[in-house]
């Protein structure tokens, strides 16, 4: 989809359909992150008490959120998997509380197995977003044409466990690019009406390579899919800064609004409240 201020060829707007209802991306809208481990790197998103759940998902609502991202286990670099029946002793019953109180809210499940995805879409979820676009489990890309919802592949060199030991490519632009055309391709042929893409900042990257994606951000646009930027709190942030996460506010701000510059369409932050302020000012500029 190339685009300078959100607008598609010949004057579309991207929509996915979450569930039967109607996302327009025509605005950029922002996916609040709601962590239910201990393990994740930030700890201001950390929670698991459901009450806990429950008031973070009102916050990020009031503040702005059009999508709620649920994940139940870390990957942080050197993070190692809860496995699929410990992620959904954890987030089966948080979905089906959020959509007992928060009916409206389209629910995103951050997962990379398909069981998991499987069953919290049955329980009310309308989004899959993967951290391996499929290439750890299999079944995941069929599964998600067969739920018929928007489904999130994000580029991943590596595992959580060991993806930023040595980060290497060739052209990391061109490299990520060449695996989204890839999985564009798979994820049509499962049937997967609504595919967004994640360049996948930080996940076995180098801080030069993730700042490079972030400069060349429009290349992705000849996808003619969303674009989803999680920038959120990460260490291309704090270690350029030598900060931490908890101070990795305004840092991400920056890099959210140089994402919106270059036609992002989902910003998955911690802090809704800014990255809606960033959306305002943004759009403001683009109809001057």
């Amino acid at each position: 989809m190339q685009m300078d201020t959100m607008e598609g060829k010949n004057g579309e707007y991207p929509t996915i359909n979450c569930q039967g209802k109607l996302l327009d991306l025509s605005k950029p809208v922002v996916m609040g992150i709601i962590n239910i481990t201990e393990d994740s790197f930030f700890a201001g998103s950390r929670t698991q008490h459901i009450d806990l759940i429950l008031q973070r998902a009102a916050q990020l609502l009031e503040e702005g959120a059009q999508i709620l991202d649920i994940g139940a286990q870390s990957t942080r670099p050197g993070s190692v998997s809860v496995g699929p029946d410990t992620e959904l002793e954890r987030l089966l019953p948080a979905v089906r509380l959020l959509k007992e109180h928060f009916p409206q809210a389209i629910l995103s499940i951050d997962t990379y197995y398909a069981k998991v995805a499987e069953q919290t879409v049955n329980a009310g979820a309308a989004i899959i977003n993967d951290i391996s676009a499929g290439d750890l489990d299999t079944d995941m890309i069929p599964t998600a044409g067969r739920l018929q919802v928007p489904y999130i592949a994000m580029h991943m060199q590596g595992t959580p466990a060991d993806m930023q030991q040595q980060p290497h490519y060739e052209n990391v632009v061109q490299d990520v690019l060449d695996y989204f055309i890839r999985k564009r391709a798979q994820c049509l042929e499962a049937g997967i009406n609504d595919i967004i893409f994640d360049p996948g900042f930080g996940f076995g990257k180098t801080m030069a390579h993730n700042y490079t994606l972030l400069k060349r951000l429009q290349v992705f646009h000849m996808l003619e899919c969303p674009l989803l930027i999680g920038v959120s709190r990460k260490s291309m942030i704090y270690r350029l800064l030598d900060s931490s996460p908890a101070e990795a506010l305004n840092g991400t701000t920056i890099l959210n609004t140089i994402a919106l510059q270059q036609g992002a369409h989902i910003l998955r932050v911690h802090d809704v409240k800014a990255a809606i302020e960033a959306i305002k000012i943004t759009q403001y500029m683009n109809r001057l």
